[in-house]
């Protein structure tokens, strides 16, 4: 029966392969960078594909299954004719091909990457996009996705590399109309009293992160607050009046600076969030992929997203 490859099918042939050759979870997860649970959760959904055990496991030994050697011999034959043209393709740096699976922050994503992509779609032909805008977080290696724009702190990982394009404060706004309708609160006190407008995850409201002058950070969430989980939907309530927001600089500079947008509470900004771009560890990245982080990192020093430091 033909099976669809994906990205994940591929990195589990290959976590297959060098398992197989080493003869242990542990040896391999060394030689991939991962951990030894993900390489044998891997290979368990590369079994379940298949639909057949690959390996004997004991607590002593772990050895091919009859399927496993037949399997192996058919894989290291597909991986010497892609390994052969991904060689091809890396001596073509210049014309990058293919297509790159990227996962953004809706705002982000609209605002800031796609002028970006969009020239380099321009630039390379053969380069394709397969783009989502989500404000949920996702695991670029279950998901099979190349890359990931995130905005916040990373859980440390063997399986992520990471680069910070920016460190972006956080505003809180709103509209010269809604403050000329229900005043400028001063202090958290004066906030909870006021419309607010939060973003929304995993059926919770995102806690807004304010600093108080001389004190330690604390979350604030609104007991009345609009919760929308897109964000330039709070970015439109806010600009409409419907509340105050809490934003990353990028999002709301130009309305800053247009005067749409107010800033309040400058006293309690807290201390600046990364925005990163993330993707799984690989033993390096093809073209398509490193044209795009290339491009991004050299935003990145120009200072298109921000402070970087």
């Amino acid at each position: 029966m033909s099976t669809e490859l994906t990205a994940e099918s591929l990195r589990g042939i290959t976590n297959f392969v060098i398992t197989a050759k080493s003869s242990s979870f542990t040896e391999a997860a060394e030689q991939l960078g991962i951990t030894k649970s993900a390489v044998g959760k891997s290979v368990a959904r590369l079994e379940e594909r298949l639909g057949t055990r690959l390996f004997h496991r004991s607590t002593r030994k772990l050895s091919l299954t009859s399927d496993g050697e037949a399997y192996l011999t058919s894989c290291l034959s597909a991986l010497e004719i892609l390994d052969s043209a991904e060689n091809m393709l890396s001596r073509r740096q210049d014309n990058p091909a293919g297509t790159v699976r990227i996962d953004m922050p809706a705002s982000f994503g609209r605002n800031l990457m796609m002028p970006i992509l969009l020239e380099l779609t321009a630039r390379y032909p053969a380069l394709r996009l397969a783009l989502t805008f989500n404000d949920r977080l996702i695991d670029p290696v279950e998901e099979g996705v190349d890359l990931v724009l995130r905005l916040g702190e990373l859980q440390s990982t063997d399986e992520l590399i990471a680069r910070r394009l920016s460190r972006q404060r956080l505003f809180l706004c709103a509209s010269p109309g809604y403050l000329e309708q229900h005043g400028v609160p001063d202090d958290i006190e004066a906030l909870k009293k006021h419309r607010c407008i939060m973003g929304f995850r995993r059926g919770a409201p995102l806690a807004w992160r304010l600093r108080p002058v001389a004190e330690r950070e604390i979350k604030f969430i609104s007991g009345t607050a609009h919760q929308i989980s897109d964000g330039d939907a709070m970015l439109l309530a806010c600009l409409a009046g419907a509340g105050v927001a809490q934003f990353p600089e990028s999002m709301v500079g130009s309305h800053i600076t247009a005067g749409h947008l107010v800033t309040i509470m400058a006293d309690h900004m807290p201390v600046p969030v990364a925005l990163s771009v993330v993707w799984p560890r690989t033993r390096h990245l093809i073209p398509k992929v490193r044209i795009i982080v290339d491009e991004l990192l050299k935003k990145a020093d120009e200072g298109y997203f921000g402070e970087l430091r």
